[in-house]
């Protein structure tokens, strides 16, 4: 599945009047362009949505104001601890992209040793080139462990009775950036993965030559850094092709299971809600107008797609299903409408990453339109 697949990488709030309500804010990008203080990271929109979730009926209006700007979603008091928390994982995101779109891999060195395997010279060499960069998957690893810790905290706080999903987003803005900040790194993590062969082949030289180090008895600098546990761990981690949304799947999955007093709408309504809005926003011609930057689309198309993995691995009968509270068809329009070169690791990611694509509740139309 690896080296076969290309590629990159809601329900309303009752409020009982037609004033808007506050804001269930969505971030800025974490990879904006520099020294950009205002245009599309200070962007708010309010507009009405008078069904979000399909299959709902509504007899009032609901209102949703987002915000784009870096100064809003300030965490409240109550949000504090979460907050910082997850903040202190997201500080690293950053620079955990800029390392991974720079890691260019030991092939020369690994393929010189190969070649030549009774150069000792050489085999020094492509061993010395592998550990430290070994040192850096680790790192990614282990980065994705404190992210799936980080996206469980929000869960817990953005799910929790007796609020609804979509009071959660307006109540908890600060939290509701988070939660976009992270699908937005994890679709971009996945998207330069999956483009970089080098990495499972760094890997793999690692745990072929410290195995035969091993059998001959050969001490190994690398394995204090990686033991064979960590090593096995990590394995399975490079091989998915998108292995930061199948971590954070697998998150919200346990935390489901984990939380059986919480209904599963809490969660599946949370996602669809902000599922819904990236929608609206992209798709209406007075909202995506006010996108003056583009890579403010990318973060939407990013985080719609990162919330449709999530709600299809949880919810019972998926994301695709006609009794879906995401409108699939729509928001797979949104991704065809986009210049194809920007968005076929997305496309991708919905028809590798997620759990019932293939099933007879899915539509001919919906399969259609991801081949």
């Amino acid at each position: 599945r690896e080296t076969g697949q290309p590629g990159n990488g809601g329900g309303g709030g009752t409020r009982g009047s037609c004033a808007p309500a506050p804001a269930a804010a969505l971030p800025s990008p974490l990879a904006r362009p520099p020294g950009d203080d205002t245009e599309a990271w200070n962007l708010s929109i309010t507009f009405k949505v008078t069904k979000l979730i399909e299959g709902q009926e509504q007899n009032h209006q609901h209102w949703l104001k987002l915000s784009f700007s870096r100064r809003d979603a300030q965490p409240t008091e109550s949000e504090k601890e979460i907050y910082n928390q997850v903040n202190v994982v997201l500080k690293d995101a950053e620079g955990i992209l800029e390392d991974l779109q720079s890691y260019r891999g030991a092939g020369h060195e690994i393929r010189e040793a190969i070649q030549h395997p009774a150069d000792e010279k050489l085999q020094e060499k492509a061993w010395g080139a592998v550990v430290p960069l070994v040192g850096k998957l680790k790192k990614f690893y282990e980065f994705s462990q404190r992210l799936e810790a980080a996206l469980r905290g929000l869960l817990g706080a953005l799910t929790s009775t007796p609020y609804s999903p979509t009071q959660h987003l307006e109540r908890e803005q600060a939290l509701a950036k988070q939660f976009a900040e992270i699908l937005h790194f994890t679709l971009r993590f996945d998207e330069l993965k999956m483009t970089n062969p080098a990495i499972q082949n760094d890997f793999s030289y690692y745990r072929r030559t410290l195995s035969r180090m091993r059998i001959n008895n050969v001490p190994a600098e690398g394995e204090n850094e990686v033991n064979n546990e960590l090593a096995n761990r990590m394995s399975l981690f490079y091989a998915e092709a998108t292995p930061m949304l199948k971590t954070l799947s697998d998150a919200t999955t346990k935390f489901v299971s984990e939380n059986k007093n919480l209904p599963i709408e809490n969660t599946t309504d949370c996602l669809s809600t902000m599922a819904s809005v990236c929608r609206v926003m992209l798709e209406t011609p007075e909202y995506r107008s006010r996108f003056t930057n583009e890579e403010t689309v990318s973060f939407c198309l990013r985080v719609m797609v990162g919330v449709i993995i999530l709600y299809d691995h949880v919810h019972p009968v998926g994301a695709f299903a006609k009794t879906s509270k995401i409108d699939m068809k729509g928001c797979i329009k949104v991704l065809k409408d986009q210049p194809p070169n920007s968005v076929e690791g997305l496309l991708n990611a919905l028809r590798y990453t997620t759990k019932h694509l293939n099933d007879e509740t899915t539509s001919k139309q919906i399969r259609s339109m991801l081949q």
